[in-house]
């Protein structure tokens, strides 16, 4: 764990598919120590769920072996990301109803007060994040 600032935490992990779990379980114990907890706390817990998991199946690039995660909160706002090392960036998609994937963003998208991608800023790849009021 690297601590930027009390409000501001981030971990590097191997992007391989029990990383989701392991990713809930720091933003668990870090909204805990932040005393978010309720319905903010299991959305975030959501959200970050779907961006790990896209990023896994997604972000499989030879130069991409981990993805960062990150969790800060401000302003009565709790921000969860998401960093792997592809440059594509994601792309919404509606799924028919019998397909077993696909409604990640969909999922963020209703989630989420807002959210969106950037560049990462230290290298190859993007960072794609999700907001949620955290009172």
């Amino acid at each position: 764990m690297t601590t930027v600032d009390p409000a501001e935490v981030q971990w590097q992990l191997p992007r391989t598919p029990r990383s989701a779990t392991r990713a809930r379980a720091l933003l668990r114990t870090q909204l805990s120590t932040w005393g978010i907890h309720g319905d903010p706390a299991a959305t975030a817990e959501l959200l970050l769920s779907e961006l790990v998991g896209n990023a896994v199946r997604h972000a499989g690039t030879p130069r991409g072996r981990q993805i960062g995660v990150r969790f800060a909160r401000y302003d009565g706002t709790l921000r969860v990301e998401v960093a792997d090392a592809d440059d594509r960036l994601p792309a919404p998609r509606v799924a028919a109803c019998d397909d077993e994937g696909g409604r990640g963003l969909a999922v963020v998208d209703a989630l989420a007060e807002r959210w969106g991608h950037c560049p990462r800023p230290h290298g190859i790849g993007k960072t794609v994040w999700a907001e949620v009021a955290a009172g």
